[in-house]
């Protein structure tokens, strides 16, 4: 896989969510509260919840604001509310895209999406029109120097997990739902460190872009992550290195 990068991999090396920090802090917290609102406010029933607060922890997010966003999120205080939403297009060279979204008007938030596949060379289609291309999937990206594919096949599967695949520089540990506490909690009591680790929407195939729909695929996506409705974007692009330029 070495000298070109699947969507999970650009979104870690460019950083996107946290490039500007105010609205990755914006992000950060509706993710918390929507896991809050959705599953309850005990971190022992709800690994949604456990890993918005750690990645809201990770993104320096004040304490308070934390709690504050798990309080909205069960209800004890009032005047707030956030509605989960997703959407479903194609961008430039066929690539689809799958989008998630905490919206207090789901109006405003869908036609702001459209409006931004329009400008960016795609088309936001109909429920369902791509999101059978995705499977939500525990995802764990861990560099190579942590630890070898056999300690790490070991971990993930005596831990209810799926699959380890060879991602060039990183390892890339995959598990079902359902396993991604286990295995999040067997890789922190082996002292290894990853470089990323979500529930994700993971692309059961890939679409290769390069050149000019590359940049062109980067933007949209760009411009998506950096809604502030927006919690996540998905994607089942993959494109060469050398087009992973700065988004203009």
């Amino acid at each position: 896989m070495s000298g070109h990068s699947k969507w999970h991999s650009i979104r870690h090396k460019k950083a996107i969510v946290d490039a500007k920090r105010g609205k990755a802090f914006t992000r950060l917290l509706k993710e918390v509260t929507m896991a809050a609102r959705l599953g309850g406010g005990d971190l022992q029933f709800n690994p949604r919840l456990r890993l918005a607060i750690e990645k809201a922890k990770a993104g320096n997010v004040p304490r308070d604001n934390i709690t504050r966003a798990v309080r909205k999120g069960t209800g004890e205080l009032e005047g707030f509310r956030l509605e989960d939403a997703h959407y479903e297009g194609y961008g430039p060279g066929g690539v689809a895209v799958y989008v998630e979204a905490a919206t207090d008007n789901r109006n405003r938030t869908v036609s702001d999406v459209r409006h931004l596949f329009s400008r960016h060379g795609g088309n936001l289609g109909e429920s369902g029109s791509v999101g059978w291309m995705f499977e939500k999937t525990g995802q764990f990206l861990v560099a190579k120097d942590q630890a070898s594919e056999d300690a790490l096949i070991d971990i993930v599967l005596d831990n209810g997990g799926a699959d380890v695949l060879d991602e060039g520089d990183h390892w890339d540990l995959r598990s079902p739902p359902e396993a991604f506490a286990r295995v999040q909690q067997a890789l922190e009591a082996e002292g290894i460190r990853r470089e990323s680790e979500e529930l994700a929407m993971v692309a059961q195939q890939q679409v290769h872009v390069e050149g000019a729909d590359a940049r062109r695929v980067l933007r949209l996506l760009e411009a998506l992550e950096d809604h502030e409705d927006v919690t996540h974007v998905w994607a089942n692009c993959e494109m060469d290195d050398d087009d992973l330029q700065p988004a203009s």
